[in-house]
């Protein structure tokens, strides 16, 4: 990353980097106070196992569909209004869900939603990133850790209606108006200005190509011949360094949608598993998806710390490990609480994937600036779009104890992708 600023940040920074962290925090807390309301909602519609997942599916089907239009609002309208204009609308897509009839009206909901979810994130992300370049250090990974307060919090939100026997409208109606509001707030806060600034790189390039060729005009007539036959040379050499970034791509890709994977099988199935399949009470089983976001949000914190001791890649394979073990005994061996942990496990080893993943694309060779990172936060989004429908017809065909299998299988993946990950620094 291109360091901008070298002097410490000025009150202007300081004030857009709180703001930045309100909107992930609202982000990560108005999807979280739906989930543990999803048994109820499955309960009021009658609906089976299939058909849940499919409605589910409905959420990331929508990120899916409107991430890429992100880049374009953003150029036009600015990442900060972007970010908060997607807050207010995400919140109204989680009332609509709360409050659907049907199950069409519930996926119709979530889709809106899922699509206000992703462009926010791409929002805030890319303004984040603004923040951070005026501070000339990485401050990046303390906003998803933010985000994963919030999503603690709107889960202990639900937990606390559902303790309260508050109704889902009037529970929703409170978050959506209380994050709506947080999220204008720091709007006041955010930087101003454009989002892109000019490239100049190719001018430069274009005027130093014109005046090598005005200068060594001559010199270069005479390599003439010499750069032919070199020609095929670095053909070769440009065809393999594609295909190696194809494939560190994809495999990039697989680590990312691996913790997408185990955060949507925390958000969309934990509540259900602990209370269908364990009888576990309803704040009880809220308690699932708060122990893997809450874990997550530890191993964010010290994430930076470890990759710095131990490299990415080591921290990638034991937090792998640490959720295929531990979730693996979790449903080797189901009982509320040792679930409970389990999701706390898989939260924790999966910390870092997410961010080291799009670090690593936006520094692939072969690819314009911003690419690989957008290609990753994209195709990542596949992870929550087919784990709903699977893990659902799984369960239907034999159990959500079995469907929930995914999560081990993750981190079994993420342990042999995760070589194309930069080892210690020496």
């Amino acid at each position: 990353m291109t360091v901008d600023v070298l002097s410490p940040p000025a009150q202007a920074e300081r004030q857009a980097r709180t703001a930045v962290a309100v909107l992930f925090f609202t982000n990560g807390a108005l999807f979280a106070n739906l989930l543990p309301r999803f048994p109820q909602i499955k309960a009021d519609l009658g609906i089976g196992n299939a058909a849940y997942g499919l409605a589910v599916a409905a959420f990331p089907t929508g990120a899916i569909v409107a991430g890429l239009a992100a880049g374009a609002l953003i150029r036009r309208y600015g990442s900060g209004r972007v970010a908060v204009a997607g807050t207010v609308l995400t919140g109204i897509g989680v009332l609509a869900a709360g409050l659907s009839g049907s199950v069409v009206l519930f996926g119709t909901a979530l889709l809106l939603a899922g699509a206000m979810d992703a462009i926010t994130d791409v929002a805030q992300n890319a303004h984040g990133l603004r923040v951070q370049r005026r501070y000339g250090r990485s401050i990046i990974n303390s906003f998803h850790a933010i985000w994963s307060i919030g999503a603690v919090t709107g889960g202990s939100m639900a937990a606390g209606a559902i303790a309260l026997d508050l109704s889902l409208g009037q529970h929703l109606l409170i978050s959506a108006v209380v994050f709506g509001i947080a999220a204008c707030v720091a709007l006041r806060f955010c930087l101003t200005g454009p989002d892109t600034e000019p490239d100049t790189e190719p001018d430069a390039e274009a005027a130093k190509g014109e005046t090598n060729g005005k200068t060594n005009g001559g010199a270069a007539r005479e390599t003439g011949t010499e750069s032919r036959e070199l020609a095929p040379r670095r053909d070769e050499k440009l065809r393999k360094t594609r295909l190696r970034t194809g494939y560190v791509l994809a495999a990039l890709v697989l680590i990312a949608a691996s913790g997408a994977l185990v955060e949507d099988a925390g958000s969309s199935w934990a509540a259900l598993y602990l209370s269908d399949s364990l009888h576990a009470s309803g704040t009880l089983a809220a308690s699932g998806y708060i122990a893997l976001v809450g874990a997550q949000f530890v191993g964010r914190m010290i994430g930076d710390r470890l990759v710095d001791r131990f490299g990415q890649r080591a921290v990638a394979r034991s937090g792998g490990l640490i959720a295929a073990v531990g979730m693996g005994l979790a449903l080797a061996v189901p009982t509320a609480t040792g679930t409970i942990l389990g999701f706390a496990t898989a939260g924790f080893g999966v910390a870092t994937l997410v961010p080291a993943a799009m670090h690593e694309a936006d520094e692939l060779p072969g690819l314009r600036p911003g690419s690989g990172l957008t290609i990753v936060s994209w195709l990542m989004r596949l992870g929550f779009l087919l784990s709903p429908p699977i893990v659902g017809l799984v369960a239907d065909s034999t159990s959500l104890r079995v469907g929930l299998l995914v999560v081990p299988l993750a981190g079994l993946m993420v342990m042999v992708l995760a070589g194309v990950l930069q080892p210690r620094r020496r």
